[in-house]
């Protein structure tokens, strides 16, 4: 397993506006392997749906745009394709779950004709229309729904249910690579397990290679072979999970994320939230990012960008570790 299926290579992407410009993402890099699960972690605005959205160059046609870096898509440059192009690789070749299955699926559609909608798109087989209908109910079978329910509408389903149904329809092509854009976000604490269940184990039956976008390090923890910590459009840290979970070198933002998650085994645990906020995109600080909220800001991280420094596969951007390499 040593073939690199997606390569993303010094990525930035900005929203401009009458206003301001938005640095959302500031040339990022990670890579993914056939059938790895990478994990792209970090707070609200921290940069990963603009990511996820740059690779299915779904970004906002008049505000968003890709300013600088390549898209590698088992060697294709996806940053170069057309607009036809996407669209015939949408859906077949790559697929995403969004964040919010309420607002995700269109309520006068049956969740059958929603599914059998994207089959017909990538009908390259020519399939008769029963042919179709059998695959649609042999899908809702997949994810644990009774194929009877295909001719009801999504507000006659549950919340899980609903995230189902865009679970099926995101892999009815079988697509080569998945991303998961907050996938239990808007579920029940009791969904969410079986959820992440479910798509680890389609994963694995369809050999897809997968991005899960999360501020949830036990989804991590659960479904992913590298991580990427985010943090205001960067990379600020990444390495296998093991790295990131036993590793004993860290930046200073994943330590204030672990610090956030509150201990089990403590009747009344106190959490450790970071100080201060993100920062604004449109006027973001000088130096390192991050150095705002850190309590272990030197006086360099106040004015000079922290180089990636590589122990091994473990890349952390941080002055802390400028001596160590």
């Amino acid at each position: 397993m040593d073939e690199k299926f997606l390569v993303i290579k010094d990525l930035s992407v900005v929203y401009k506006t009458d206003e301001a410009i938005v640095h959302a993402v500031d040339k990022i890099n990670f890579d993914i392997l056939r059938k790895e699960t990478i994990g792209l972690v970090g707070e609200t605005g921290a940069g990963k749906t603009t990511t996820a959205l740059a690779i299915m160059q779904l970004l906002p046609e008049r505000t968003g745009r890709i300013t600088e870096g390549q898209i590698l898509f088992k060697g294709e440059n996806l940053v170069k394709k057309s607009k036809n192009e996407m669209r015939l690789m949408r859906g077949s070749r790559i697929s995403m779950i969004f964040q919010d299955p309420m607002t995700s699926l269109n309520p006068i559609m049956t969740v059958g004709d929603q599914i059998r909608e994207s089959l017909e798109i990538h009908n390259h087989d020519k399939k008769s229309r029963k042919e179709l209908d059998a695959q649609v109910d042999e899908l809702l079978t997949m994810v644990g729904i009774q194929p009877r329910r295909k001719v009801e509408y999504p507000h006659q389903f549950s919340g899980g249910m609903k995230q189902r149904v865009v679970i099926t329809i995101a892999l009815a092509c079988n697509p080569e690579l998945l991303i998961a854009d907050e996938p239990t976000t808007a579920l029940d604490v009791t969904i969410q397990a079986q959820i992440l269940a479910l798509i680890a184990e389609l994963k694995e039956k369809l050999d897809t290679s997968m991005i899960i976008i999360t501020h949830d390090f036990g989804v991590v923890a659960e479904t992913c072979d590298k991580v990427a910590i985010m943090y205001a459009g960067e990379i600020v840290e990444s390495g296998t999970a093991r790295d990131i979970f036993e590793g004993e070198k860290h930046h200073p933002y994943t330590l204030g994320l672990f610090g956030s998650i509150p201990d089990l085994e403590v009747e009344m645990p106190r959490l450790n939230p970071i100080d201060g906020l993100m920062p604004n995109p449109t006027n973001l600080p000088a130096g390192c990012k991050f150095h705002p909220r850190c309590k272990s800001c030197m006086e360099i991280c106040k004015h000079q960008q922290p180089e990636p420094h590589s122990f091994g596969e473990h890349v952390i951007a941080c002055h802390l570790y400028a001596k160590e390499v």
